[in-house]
């Protein structure tokens, strides 16, 4: 029991890790900070063989807990686990279910908005460079200095010829 505990606690820092890299993502990019996005990019490829080891060591883990409790794997959760402990090891169980539940949310939001954060990243840039490069050329309208309004479908931002 004392294993599937120290399990859930690497579980637990490596879903805080990962809320602090989404921080980290967030804060490069709208600070344009490429060497940052650079670093971030290399400690997620160094940590993802300790990603693939923790998830390893979890099936394992189950697996000996559902066979020792005669419960098939695919049913084991820590609900059910809960159920069947007593005493300080269920409430210990239930504090790291809790922790993970708690964490597990947090980093749907979080991703959430780092998803959102990147769509409008995306977004901006393709308006930027359809407006450079004017690549739909039909119905642009164009304001000049006095503010009158002018349809331009023949110009592009960037005259490109040499």
């Amino acid at each position: 029991m004392d294993e599937l505990l120290t399990v859930l606690d690497k579980d637990i820092e490596q879903l805080k890790q990962s809320l602090l890299r989404l921080n980290e993502l967030r804060t490069a990019v709208i600070k344009r900070n490429d060497s940052l996005l650079g670093k971030l990019l290399e400690s997620v490829q160094q940590e993802s063989q300790a990603y693939k080891s923790q998830a390893s060591k979890r099936r394992l883990l189950i697996k000996e807990l559902s066979a020792a409790l005669d419960c098939n794997f695919a049913e084991l959760t820590l609900s059910k686990l809960e159920s069947i402990l007593s005493g300080g090891k269920k409430g210990l169980v239930a504090e790291r279910k809790e922790e993970l539940r708690s964490l597990t949310k947090q980093l749907k939001t979080e991703h959430l908005a780092t998803t959102r954060l990147l769509s409008e990243c995306i977004r901006f840039n393709r308006s930027l460079i359809k407006s450079i490069f004017n690549n739909d050329i039909t119905g642009v309208v164009t304001y000049d200095s006095g503010g009158s309004s002018r349809l331009s479908s023949d110009k592009a931002f960037v005259n490109l010829k040499l």
